[in-house]
């Protein structure tokens, strides 16, 4: 049985508010995955996912990048909410920090055994927090921004990364692909990146529709990264 809770949590100044869901019925603590958002807010989109991952066995945290109750409507106020954290990386660092540390005090979690995922946005912020050194299994990024922060170089990144990614993505060009794949290797990680053919950005959202700004759901890139994802968590949290 799904145990859903919401948990509020803070970021210096900020309320957030983070949905957790859990199946009771497991034994205790249960490994997690962090869930972040793409960059219209914490949506029902990345709830569903949280449900899915404790369908799943582990427990699925959907964290709060924005403030408790702050949502984008449409494409010019979700850009606005995310500027600022493009713009301070720093800032977007300890934000997604903050929601980690939130959720490795829940009693129900194994603080030990934790990974992060995300989604656009949410996935350059789980990339973040694995170039911060944090310590996390790993972290996956689903048709995420990828450029680097520019206030990480030098570290080393303990979490393995799997980036999942459209070939085709204008948002995260190839070039951009390739740098990645350069400042993870001097950063020492354990690395993968997959890249699907004729691909676009968003491809596991159904409700991408947009192919003149290039966000286009694909049905075979979504149920693949979904298993390749799966394959990477039995990995790093196992």
């Amino acid at each position: 049985m799904l145990q859903i809770q919401t948990i509020e949590y803070r970021d210096a100044d900020a309320l957030l508010e983070g949905f957790l869901a859990y199946d009771e019925t497991l034994p205790k603590p249960l490994p997690a995955v962090l869930i972040s958002h793409a960059w219209a807010g914490r949506d029902e989109f990345v709830c569903d996912k949280a449900r899915k991952l404790a369908e799943l066995g582990y427990a699925g945290f959907a964290l709060d990048m924005y403030g408790k109750g702050i949502l984008g409507s449409g494409r010019e106020q979700n850009a606005r909410l995310m500027k600022p954290f493009m713009d301070d990386r720093a800032s977007l660092q300890n934000r997604i920090t903050a929601a980690l540390e939130a959720l490795r005090r829940h009693r129900a979690i194994d603080p030990d055994r934790i990974a992060a995922m995300g989604f656009c946005f949410g996935g350059l912020c789980v990339l973040d927090l694995a170039r911060t050194g944090a310590d996390v299994r790993g972290v996956i990024s689903f048709h995420g921004l990828l450029s680097a922060p520019g206030n990480t170089h030098g570290n080393t990144i303990k979490a393995k990364v799997l980036v999942l990614h459209g070939h085709d993505d204008p948002l995260a060009p190839f070039t951009q692909v390739t740098a990645l794949a350069q400042e993870l290797s001097e950063a020492g990680a354990d690395w993968q990146i997959h890249l699907y053919g004729n691909t676009l950005h968003a491809f596991t959202n159904p409700k991408a529709d947009d192919p003149g700004f290039g966000t286009v759901y694909n049905d075979a890139s979504d149920r693949r990264s979904w298993q390749s994802m799966q394959n990477f968590l039995a990995e790093v949290l196992g």
